[in-house]
């Protein structure tokens, strides 16, 4: 309406020089409205390009295919501020160095805690939270309630390069435990199986979806929670517009919520 004004404005300053007699106000706004319909579609804001390193081994958020919960609500959130996103599938820990290098605009899927928040920019909207617990073999005896009654010296799994909460180190601390550190989910569930390790840290929607499809439901069991964390995009300090990319992703989450698609888009696709 602003744009159809200003040519109202214009061309009743053309007219009224040359045709001062010829066109009514109401011929002119039909004019504007024709002037306007005609521009160049070059004359609308392009949209920013920007490009995210994806992890390929956290489904339902972020599988090897460059699919998942993650990935549809990043885009449908971006597209509601006219971000276009391109997404390059690699394991988590070289996309955190890829962002931390300026190579990608940023990353997902990343904990905001200490440790991140001093090597990336983030916002204040969460993609989504999650929880992560401590695994354990059925055969194995299991006496503690929580992470703070853990055995002392217990062997604890966890994937190297994942956040899992500020408590961790004290945690490790506090109760001696003795850290195993591998590369992947099925690798931690067949350590478990196997008796290598006592535990095994696995946020509870991912470690579903692996012990699914290794059939051993039977096998592995959740007893009590570690953390909860609340997942980010993390863009590249390298970036001089990183600021401004954690703003407008703040503000496309928020108008999915308004708009009630968000919840729609926490759903598995495969569901």
């Amino acid at each position: 309406m602003l744009f159809i004004a200003g040519s109202v404005n214009l061309l009743n300053t053309i007219f009224a020089r040359y045709f001062p007699r010829i066109l009514t106000r109401a011929a002119l706004c039909s004019l504007a409205i024709v002037y306007a319909s005609i521009l160049p579609h070059t004359a609308m804001a392009e949209p920013i390009k920007i490009t995210l390193a994806a992890e390929d081994g956290w489904p339902p958020f972020a599988d090897e295919f460059g699919s998942g919960i993650s990935h549809n609500l990043i885009q449908h959130a971006f597209k509601q501020v006219n971000v276009e996103v391109s997404t390059i599938v690699v394991p988590y820990t070289r996309g955190l160095i890829m962002t931390e290098r300026g190579t990608v605009d940023g990353v997902f899927n990343v904990t905001k805690e200490q440790s991140t928040q001093a090597r990336f920019i983030f916002g204040k909207e969460p993609l989504f939270t999650v929880n992560a617990s401590f695994f354990f073999a059925n055969t194995q005896t299991v006496t503690a309630k929580s992470k703070w009654q853990l055995p002392l010296g217990s062997v604890v799994g966890i994937i190297d390069g994942y956040e899992y909460g500020d408590e961790l180190l004290q945690l490790i601390d506090q109760r001696q435990l003795k850290i195993v550190k591998v590369n992947s989910q099925r690798q931690l569930i067949n350590l478990l199986l196997v008796n290598r390790i006592d535990s095994a840290i696995m946020y509870d929607m991912v470690a579903d979806v692996y012990i699914e499809q290794m059939g051993v439901e039977q096998d592995i069991v959740a007893k009590f929670m570690n953390h909860t964390s609340e997942i980010f995009v993390a863009f590249s300090k390298h970036n001089p517009q990183a600021t401004e990319l954690s703003l407008l992703l703040d503000k496309g989450l928020q108008q999915l919520k308004q708009q009630g698609h968000y919840q729609q888009l926490l759903v598995p696709l495969d569901l």
